[in-house]
């Protein structure tokens, strides 16, 4: 079996804060004598789900507890940089981190004060490690519609300049996601890729109303069209890539092991599937980890795993001579 961490891919379902490394949340917390929970410490990765809202509560709490790390720039910069080098060492050769701004704007001077912060913090790291990083602004459900539409004209001035998409994100049992339709149609008007959570933590009803109300072009998560072939084929035909997180969706509960993330499912009917890691901070598993849990789950080839390199790569953002580069080096990996 070839290295899974040589395999040239795109990481297309990373969040910003969860993709710290707990050493450095270990380190930051302890120069600011921050108290973290012993499920951050000790008892790491901690033991998750969200089967219903207070488990999702859980979870959310320890991501606003491991935020609370980020104090200085220099912080942000070195998350940024540390996620790069993680990528590349795990095969990444294009990135594209999600962040929401309105989460750090007030330690950060404002959410475009922020913005400007991660954009240049993901040029320097860019630089540094040979990365291809493009960011995508999401939206948090859990709070107003029209926090979201500032969001998106937010995203939108950045068009051209680091910022290629729009997303939703938090618990999709949260909020209606047609309330947010206006928000999405000013990313569309601005040409951002759209990208919404949905069919993780809900089923297929609620996929259709992301792709309906949304439009969206890939779905973060999606896993769960697997359970309605009708749906599945409509993703399908219309080329929505699916960002598909196998590591959390069994850490939260979705699926009972890994053996039951519906993977082949989605391969037979011919998805678009991108594998991403979520949150490696509170998921314990990396990029290349995706990759090698559904080798072994489904007893993967080598070709398997270079067609889902090629389709993370084909689902993204990433300029045609990235895309061009990448698709040869996964050829010659293969080869």
């Amino acid at each position: 079996m070839r290295d899974l961490h040589a395999l040239p891919k795109a990481h297309l379902h990373l969040h910003f804060t969860g993709s710290m490394r707990h050493s450095t949340l270990l380190e930051l917390a302890g120069r600011d004598g921050i108290a973290l929970p012993e499920s951050l410490v000790s008892q790491w990765p901690p033991r998750l789900s969200a089967a219903d809202e207070k488990g999702w509560f859980r979870f959310q709490r320890l991501y606003d507890v491991a935020r609370s790390v980020l104090r200085t720039e220099a912080d942000v910069r070195r998350l940024v940089r540390e996620a790069a080098e993680d990528d590349v060492a795990d095969g990444g050769r294009w990135l594209e981190i999600q962040v929401d701004p309105s989460g750090y704007a007030a330690r950060f001077g404002g959410i475009t004060a922020f913005t400007d912060l991660v954009l240049d913090a993901v040029r320097d790291a860019s630089q540094r490690t040979g990365l291809g990083i493009a960011v995508v602004i999401a939206a948090n459900r859990t709070r107003h519609p029209l926090d979201a539409r500032t969001l998106a004209r937010l995203a939108a001035q950045y068009v051209g300049r680091g910022v290629v998409g729009f997303g939703l994100s938090n618990d999709e049992r949260r909020g209606r996601t047609a309330d947010f339709a206006g928000a999405f149609a000013i990313a569309e008007r601005a040409g951002l890729l759209l990208a919404p959570h949905g069919g993780e933590l809900l089923g297929p009803d609620s996929i259709r109303t992301v792709l309906d109300s949304l439009h969206a072009d890939r779905l973060g998560h999606g896993v769960r069209s697997a359970e309605d072939p009708a749906l599945l084929e409509r993703i399908v035909e219309a080329g929505v890539a699916l960002e598909v997180c196998p590591v959390s969706n069994v850490a939260l509960g979705v699926y009972s092991d890994l053996t039951s993330v519906p993977l082949p499912t989605l391969l037979e009917a011919g998805a678009t599937v991108a594998l991403g890691a979520d949150d490696p901070l509170l998921f314990g598993s990396r990029l290349a980890g995706q990759y090698a849990t559904m080798r072994a789950a489904h007893e993967l080839t080598d070709e398997d795993l270079a067609e889902l390199a090629r389709m993370s790569v084909r689902a993204s953002r990433a300029p045609d001579d990235v895309r061009a580069a990448v698709l040869a080096d996964i050829d010659a990996w293969l080869a």
